[in-house]
């Protein structure tokens, strides 16, 4: 991990390669919501979470300790609110995952841009203008969402499951503002705070299988759940969420939230080519949007 921050700071002025991890993270998150889907006929959403998370920070663990040795995370604890609001934001999506549709969870989250430009501006002093172009450019991928996944007819019509996705798109512009703010200037590394962020989600969903009737721990022993597993703990948890801070913490908030925010266009994709998949002209339209959206804020240089 901490050779990939090296990376990251060898290139920052010759190739926008945080940019092009943060797609990447997108592209991830793609495919992430019909794996999770499936992941969840073999189980319950807690026992899901407790295990994903359980897995993340154990592959965490040996780096996070190395840190503390050499003195790395004086201020460790910056760490801990942000991984309650990253509780709060998985058992969200996963409950609305659960519960409404695909396409959705994909527009309802992409709302989560525009929650972030308006929370970066009320936090953070900036320039009008620079707030003006981030916010064009936000409603820019947003619309290039409604269109994508063809919420034309139905957008009033809001089940339980995309009432908890709209709520996890609040959670997640508050998760990547309160990071950049608590983290500033702050000793503590980008592995840690993505260990003790996964520890806490996963102390948080072990709790409530304790605590709550009904609800029992018990480990699945399909291989096709461990499989999915797997690839959402390396790709779309470890990988994603290291990523996500690294970035927040060296840019705006709200750029990190457009580029990854372009996960629709990639799950758009993933269908096209995986599954065999058709796109209407007013999808591409949408995915062309999205798109745009992207290129700019990537060339934009902060």
């Amino acid at each position: 991990m901490e050779m990939t921050a090296k990376l990251f700071n060898k290139h920052k002025h010759s190739f926008p390669i945080t940019e092009c991890l943060l797609l990447l993270v997108a592209i991830f998150w793609g495919t992430s919501y019909g794996l999770t889907k499936s992941a969840l006929l073999y189980t319950s959403v807690l026992v899901f979470i407790s295990i994903r998370f359980s897995m993340t920070f154990l592959c965490l663990l040996p780096m996070v300790l190395r840190d503390f040795r050499l003195g790395r995370n004086k201020d460790w604890q910056v760490a801990l609110p942000t991984g309650l609001i990253l509780s709060a934001i998985f058992f969200c999506e996963v409950f609305g995952v659960a519960n409404t549709t695909a396409s959705n969870a994909a527009f309802l989250i992409s709302l989560s841009l525009l929650f972030t430009a308006i929370l970066e501006a009320l936090m953070t002093p900036q320039k009008l203008k620079q707030w003006l172009w981030l916010m064009l450019l936000c409603s820019i991928s947003v619309f290039g969402v409604f269109l994508l996944t063809g919420k034309q007819s139905d957008i009033f019509s809001l089940n339980k499951g995309d009432y908890f996705i709209l709520g996890a798109a609040l959670l997640r512009a508050g998760m990547v503002t309160f990071t950049k703010r608590f983290t500033e200037n702050k000793s503590i590394s980008t592995t840690t705070l993505t260990a003790i962020q996964s520890f806490v989600v996963a102390s948080v969903a072990i709790l409530l299988l304790i605590i709550l009737p009904d609800s029992k721990m018990t480990l699945p022993d399909e291989l096709a759940f461990w499989l999915t597993l797997i690839y959402l703990v390396l790709f779309c948890t470890l990988f994603a969420f290291y990523v996500q801070n690294y970035a927040v913490r060296r840019t705006s908030p709200t750029r990190v939230a457009l580029l990854m925010g372009s996960e629709p266009l990639f799950g758009a994709i993933f269908a096209l080519v995986w599954l065999n998949e058709s796109l209407s002209l007013t999808q591409i339209i949408g995915a062309g949007f999205i798109l745009l959206s992207v290129i700019v804020t990537s060339l934009q240089r902060t």
